[in-house]
């Protein structure tokens, strides 16, 4: 491990904590103007997590996701900074699915460098930095065990991962047009997780999402062998300003895929 994969391991158990009692009691739910959900453990783990931040890196600025939504924005001209989903796949912590992840990712250049996807209720993590991937399984203390992990050859037959609560008549059309045999459907980041440690080897998303849902898992891929594109075929970028026709930090279409050789993108 690296010093930064040990903070962001730290940080994202610390943020992890604080979500589970809410999730063990029942969150409490609002609404964001765009009318996605958000409880306060979102709110108590992205505090935790700016707070630790702020505290270990005060120059490099942090895109969070509720921070954002309320009007907070920081400047990100200088190409490095974080990006930080508290709580990812929320929907899945409201119906009490465990599927849910603490999602902290470190972007260079628009490339998601180094980050974590800690899932608090199935006691897990994937870390990557300085291109290794690892996975974390935690037992009954905070040591988790750990073992570096990549994506798999692709064979004759695919197997995909999707959105459970964001499924769309394109996605069916991409997994036919490719002969996809087999379907995970999984909430939040851990799809990326999947293809990364060789369980899948593609995961197609034609429904909305925005860059902090994604960079930690992105990053996670990259180091373990796989990558992220849009459908043009071209990597997926970070730091997407004055969007003409999307809103700040909004990503397109894109196909994740364990290994990306022979390329295949579009439906």
């Amino acid at each position: 491990m690296t010093p930064l994969s040990e903070l962001l391991e730290r940080i994202a158990l610390e943020a992890g904590a604080s979500i589970l009692p809410v999730y063990e009691a029942g969150p409490t739910v609002c609404y964001k103007d765009d009318r996605s959900p958000v409880t306060e453990a979102d709110e108590r783990a992205e505090a935790i997590i700016l707070a630790r931040l702020a505290a270990a890196f005060p120059d490099i600025p942090v895109v969070a996701e509720e921070a954002v939504a309320s009007g907070c924005v920081p400047d990100i001209s200088c190409g490095t900074f974080f990006l930080v989903d508290p709580l990812d796949g929320t929907k899945e912590f409201i119906n009490r699915r465990d599927d849910f992840t603490v999602n902290i990712a470190l972007i260079e250049g628009s490339v998601p460098v180094a980050g974590i996807v800690y899932a608090p209720a199935l006691r897990c993590a994937y870390v990557a930095d300085k291109g290794r991937a690892e996975k974390l399984v935690f037992g009954s203390g905070p040591v988790g065990e750990r073992q570096a992990i990549c994506v798999r050859a692709r064979g004759p037959v695919l197997t995909a991962v999707a959105s459970r609560s964001h499924n769309s008549s394109e996605t069916e059309a991409f997994l036919a047009g490719h002969g996809v045999m087999d379907l995970t459907s999984v909430g939040s980041s851990l799809k990326f997780c999947l293809l990364a440690e060789g369980r899948a080897d593609v995961y197609p998303r034609f429904g909305r999402t925005m860059e902090w849902d994604t960079a930690a898992g992105n990053a996670v891929l990259n180091a373990a062998g796989g990558s992220v594109v849009r459908l043009d075929g071209s990597r997926l970028p970070y730091g997407k300003m004055k969007q003409s026709d999307d809103s700040d930090f909004a990503n397109p279409h894109f196909v994740a895929w364990a290994n990306i050789s022979p390329l295949l993108t579009a439906p």
